[in-house]
């Protein structure tokens, strides 16, 4: 499972071997908070199946969600490089299972394979890059554009159509966008009345390139 996530792709599995034994594997039913945002925990996380979502939320329960990861992705790397509380707090969506790796683990095969390193600060910045555009979406852009951008950055291509099946919910995509539910499912609805989305339980299709304003 570690050779499939981007952060160890082409070591082979001797080289992985050692970071494996030391790894422990949690599992969480569905609604389980992970990981809490001011928490002192030190693990990296890597998801074997489930899915989860990377959120933030002031003290009135007010929620906006940074992402979603699912199986072969990571989360919680912040706290191998640096003593830090936990940035953002994370939930399963579904019941999950996970290989979790402690940072002074982690810091060792790091001596041991310093290449790694370089695969985590390309990750590390990576993630900052979505940051800093979801920052910039939510400062430029109206409802509609934020939405419209979301389902176009969810949608995977399948059989010639582009498929958002992961289950995401109005009020996940409001908390996504930093909008009211209404207001995204009046969005939502308006698309299809329109013909340019499709929503047939928890699948949605995007069936052509959407309106650049509404």
């Amino acid at each position: 499972m570690l050779a499939n996530i981007s952060l160890f792709k082409g070591l082979s599995e001797d080289t992985l071997r050692p970071l494996l034994e030391r790894a422990v594997r949690k599992v969480a039913p569905k609604n389980t908070i992970v990981i809490t945002e001011g928490d002192q925990s030190d693990s990296l996380y890597v998801i074997v199946e489930g899915r989860v979502k990377v959120f933030l939320q002031d003290e009135e329960g007010k929620e906006i969600i940074l992402n979603f990861h699912g199986p072969g992705e990571y989360f919680g790397e912040l706290a191998l490089v640096d003593d830090q509380p936990r940035s953002a707090s994370v939930m399963t969506l579904e019941k999950s299972s996970f290989q979790v790796i402690s940072k002074t683990d982690f810091r060792q095969y790091l001596v041991d394979h310093p290449d790694v390193a370089l695969v985590l600060i390309k990750g590390l910045c990576r993630r900052l890059r979505m940051l800093t555009d979801s920052v910039k979406s939510l400062a430029l852009m109206d409802v509609y554009g934020r939405v419209a951008k979301l389902l176009l950055s969810l949608a995977q291509p399948r059989e010639g159509k582009m498929i958002i099946e992961n289950g995401i919910t109005h009020q996940e995509i409001a908390n996504r966008v930093g909008a009211s539910r209404e207001m995204v499912g009046r969005i939502l609805r308006d698309l299809v009345t329109g013909g340019y989305i499709h929503i047939e339980g928890k699948t949605i299709t995007v069936n052509e390139k959407l309106p650049p304003a509404w």
